[in-house]
């Protein structure tokens, strides 16, 4: 691992960015083109957090904090399919009552459940 794991406060705050910028496209999408809108938001979504974190491991709201999430024991970016997963299991890991997201509050590591099936970790940069 490359970088100090990424805190709590940090990663929330990027989270929030990302999750502007998604719902303001997504908003859009369904605004203009009505039900293929919903799908194609969803599409939008995953397709969102798998090119960012497959390519750089950096979304936007992650960059403007300074994190990337790479591979816990090489500290390359992830891919494109470990970041599909990733995304994928951010779903269960919201569901249970943001137990997922919150694990990381007492993980050593400070791994989410979606870092954890993909090993990866968000690091300050």
């Amino acid at each position: 691992m490359s970088g100090e794991a990424a805190g709590f406060w940090r990663r929330f705050a990027a989270a929030f960015i990302d999750a502007l910028v998604v719902a303001v496209v997504q908003f859009i999408l369904r605004l203009v083109l009505k039900d293929v809108g919903l799908a194609l938001s969803i599409v939008f979504s995953f397709g969102y957090y798998t090119y960012f974190h497959g390519r750089t491991g950096q979304t936007p709201g992650d960059a403007a904090l300074g994190i990337r999430v790479v591979d816990i024991d090489n500290g390359e970016v992830i891919g494109y399919g470990r970041a599909f997963g990733r995304a994928l299991v951010s779903i269960a890991s919201g569901l249970v009552l943001v137990l997922g997201y919150l694990w990381m509050i007492w993980d050593k590591r400070k791994q989410t459940w979606h870092d954890k099936v993909v090993s990866s970790i968000p690091v300050r940069v």
